[in-house]
């Protein structure tokens, strides 16, 4: 049988996501993967690039783990066209790349606000001292700039934005955050939640100017002077810097669909089944507009990558489809008026929608929907002075949505209850507050105790029991459970939970002993564990 050739137009973390997966699923020979990558390296952690500005982790540490592939992999080579008759992917190699079904997984760009002195929408060709913060290439150099730095202005108070502008702080740079909207983090909190993370940014030397209209830059021809707000690009007040980082969102990467006559709003337009009105042309992560919308978080991208590759895992032991299928006529039209075919889900959601600040001494969670829905109760402590902000969203006597500043305990606490959908206290006043230990009582009890469905890494779904198994598959050290789970390699917040498990099993289950329940251990639960009880005090960390 002619394996099914599939084209996958991007290598990032999405991309190389979707080739594993299909891989995976593909059986036998049945799949003919090529992958087109316009970056020079292999896949990276793209999430974790404010950490590399903020000095907390090294390059090399955003490899993602190497997996199995039997992909062609083209990197350093940019698709220009898509070739929809003859179904060939035009490549800036001169070759042309024959496909039964495209994925286009191109993301997205930084972008380029429109100000005097910069090229709209465009981060190349930058003048000296102005960076996008987008790509590893990116990372490395404000790093390099930060070195000959004294001042920084970070444009845009989102939150890549503000990760990026508390690394610099740390690096001892006065930084500056412009930002349009009124208050930082506008998608996600509302303007107490946001007071309070203010006074943490201040207490790191970050000073923040909200409502504040960017114009243009000063340069002298060789650097950067400063960054001028008001009316033009030339008058108005000049906020001195050396350096500027722009983290003013991002642009879906669209011209390889538009440019071959495929519909496109903000993002490449496609059904629930992530094609496009070209039966052969799939689009996936940050470039593709589902009929739900795109959250901009990884995750998402993640669960396309596997829903598309188990489709066509599937398709694929049958053969390619029929080129005259003809056009699909069931994708959202070009006003977006068609209403996604599944239901919304119940309130209590997955990795799409827990957002966390990663920078060090400024502790935000963003959980669930801002909307609140009819009937709920909504509780709330909020002190922005101290930089303290609680508020929990309770329905049905489950969490369904939460925001909690300043107070990473109370953080974890609430993500764990809406994650789990676990009841909530009687009066839902105590979900603000953690109990307080007495000096006398023994210490906390370790986060390994939870049940095996305890979700341990919200990005990629894996459970304290995927990693127990994998442990007794013969996984011997973190970085084999990783390469076998996924587990930390979203947004990183994870990584202190599983290397937990991991030395504690090493401790409760050494490589030597037999790691495998007994016959006095009910099924499915763990022989060290089975009889503890999660406490909201001792929450695990989640990503």
């Amino acid at each position: 049988m002619t394996p099914l050739r599939v084209v996958v137009v991007g290598h990032g973390m999405v991309g190389s996501r979707f080739v594993d997966e299909l891989l995976a699923r593909a059986p036998g020979a049945t799949v003919a993967v090529t992958v087109l990558g316009a970056e020079e390296y292999e896949p990276y952690n793209r999430v974790l690039l404010s950490d590399v500005v903020a000095g907390r982790t090294d390059v090399a540490s955003l490899t993602l783990p190497a997996r199995p592939s039997g992909a062609v992999v083209r990197p350093g080579v940019t698709a220009v066209a898509l070739d929809r008759a003859g179904r060939r992917v035009l490549a800036d190699d001169g070759a042309a790349y024959p496909y039964d079904v495209v994925v286009l997984a191109t993301g997205a760009r930084a972008n380029v606000p429109r100000m005097a002195g910069l090229r709209t929408g465009h981060a190349a060709g930058l003048p000296a001292g102005v960076h996008a913060l987008r790509t590893l290439d990116d990372a490395r150099e404000i790093v390099a700039a930060a070195a000959n730095a004294r001042r920084a202005v970070v444009l845009g108070g989102g939150v890549l934005g503000l990760e990026a502008a508390c690394g610099l702080a740390g690096r001892g740079l006065a930084v500056t955050v412009l930002h349009g909207g009124p208050h930082v983090m506008d998608r996600q909190l509302d303007g107490d939640a946001a007071a309070a993370t203010g006074v943490a940014l201040a207490r790191l030397g970050v000073d923040v100017r909200t409502d504040a209209a960017a114009t243009g830059v000063a340069h002298d021809g060789r650097r950067l002077r400063g960054v001028r707000l008001g009316s033009t690009g030339t008058g108005g007040e000049l906020i001195p810097a050396d350096l500027l980082v722009l983290t003013a969102g991002t642009v879906p990467e669209t011209a390889l669909a538009s440019s071959a006559g495929l519909a496109v709003r903000r993002g490449v337009v496609v059904g629930d089944d992530l094609a496009t009105a070209d039966p052969a042309v799939f689009a996936i992560g940050d470039c593709a507009e589902p009929p739900e919308g795109g959250t901009g978080l990884v995750a998402q991208g993640w669960e396309q990558a596997r829903r598309l590759a188990a489709e066509l895992g599937g398709s694929a032991a049958v053969g390619p489809p029929d080129p005259a299928a003809g056009q699909r006529g069931d994708v959202a039209d070009a006003e977006g008026d068609r209403a996604p075919s599944h239901p919304a889900g119940p309130p209590a959601g997955g990795p799409n929608d827990v957002v966390k600040l990663k920078a060090q001494g400024v502790d935000v969670s963003a959980i669930g929907p801002r909307d609140v829905p009819a009937g709920a109760r909504v509780v709330r402590l909020s002190d922005p002075a101290a930089g303290r902000h609680v508020e929990v969203v309770v329905h049905a006597g489950r969490v369904v949505g939460a925001t909690c500043v300043g107070d990473p305990g109370v953080a974890a606490d609430l993500v764990a209850a809406y994650t789990r959908a676990t009841p909530v206290p009687r009066d839902p006043a105590h979900l603000l507050l953690r109990p307080v230990r007495r000096a006398d009582t023994a210490a906390e009890p370790s986060p390994t105790l939870m049940p095996d469905r305890a979700t341990v890494c919200r990005c990629n779904g894996v459970t304290k029991g995927d990693v127990v198994a994998q442990w007794r598959a013969g996984a011997r050290s973190t970085a084999e459970v990783v390469a076998a789970t996924r587990a930390t390699t979203g947004c990183g917040g994870c990584a202190d939970a599983v290397c937990g498990l991991v030395e504690w099993l090493a401790r409760a289950d050494p490589p030597a002993a037999d790691a495998h329940p007994t016959s006095a251990t009910p099924a499915g639960r763990d022989p060290v564990v089975a009889d503890a009880v999660v406490t909201p005090a001792v929450a695990p960390a989640v990503t």
